[in-house]
């Protein structure tokens, strides 16, 4: 039998959650008991599949357009969320999840500024000022949880650009930890290792001479996977894990040690 929705249950906004990881972290956490707001930028039907398999697990669901390459579109888009939540009987949403992102796989010397651009709009600024945008919106004693990447530790060719991105995000982390700290808000950074998922064109998944490769370089001697990752969102962001604060949790396997 599907439990009723409480108005009591947790909120868990999730960028990019349609597809890949973030689709995976959200059927954990309404297994877990939270209800889910999910952000898709073109992908609709998949979005919708998703809210639809939420809802049979008991949870409430919804599913809103955001690109989080236009800084523009956020006040808009926390409006929509606060229709959201009033549809709900709620004000405000207790977690977020800024997972959305792209790939861009260029040598350091053949990376064009549009392409730095880019990333710079969907994995720096957009997050900075999405969060910005739904401060007012996120519960006091609520959770900000960014990804970034193992390759903000370990450097492998092909990813400067990318992974300086996911460095800048550890940081603001931090800031948003100390900042945000008065209202009990805790902020922390998940990440993930090499997973198998179509990010990136799905390279880590199908190619199977890459895939072997980060297997061989891993202690746990395969590549991850997408529950090993929604896992580990639903544990951070569960009740007994409050006291973890400004901290970069690696969830890789220990992939390159």
């Amino acid at each position: 039998m599907h439990r009723s929705p409480s108005p009591s249950a947790p909120i868990a906004l999730i960028t990019g959650g349609s597809r890949g990881l973030g689709r995976n972290a959200a059927l954990h956490l309404a297994r877990q008991g939270s209800d889910l707001i999910l952000t898709y930028r073109s992908a609709q039907a998949e979005a919708e599949a998703a809210t639809a398999e939420i809802r049979a697990l008991g949870r409430q669901a919804a599913a809103l357009p955001l690109d989080v390459a236009d800084s523009a579109s956020f006040p808009a888009f926390a409006a929509q969320v606060r229709q959201v939540l009033a549809g709900w009987g709620r004000e405000r949403f207790d977690h977020l999840l800024n997972n959305a992102g792209t790939g861009v796989h260029a040598a350091f010397a053949d990376t064009g500024e549009a392409q730095f651009d880019e990333l710079v709009k969907i994995h720096l600024k957009g997050p900075f000022f999405l969060t910005q945008a739904l401060l007012p919106l996120i519960a006091d004693g609520g959770r900000i949880l960014n990804v970034s990447s193992g390759l903000a530790r370990f450097a492998l060719p092909g990813y400067a650009a990318y992974a300086t991105m996911k460095g800048g995000i550890e940081v603001l982390t931090r800031y948003l930890a100390k900042e945000l700290g008065e209202r009990g808000i805790r902020v922390n950074t998940l990440a993930p290792g090499a997973i198998e998922t179509d990010f990136g064109g799905g390279t880590v998944r199908d190619n199977a001479q890459v895939n072997a490769f980060i297997a061989s370089q891993t202690a746990l001697g395969r590549v991850g996977l997408p529950d090993d990752i929604g896992a580990v969102v639903a544990a951070l962001l569960a009740p007994g894990t409050g006291w973890i604060n400004a901290q970069r949790i690696e969830a890789s396997g220990g992939m390159m040690l």
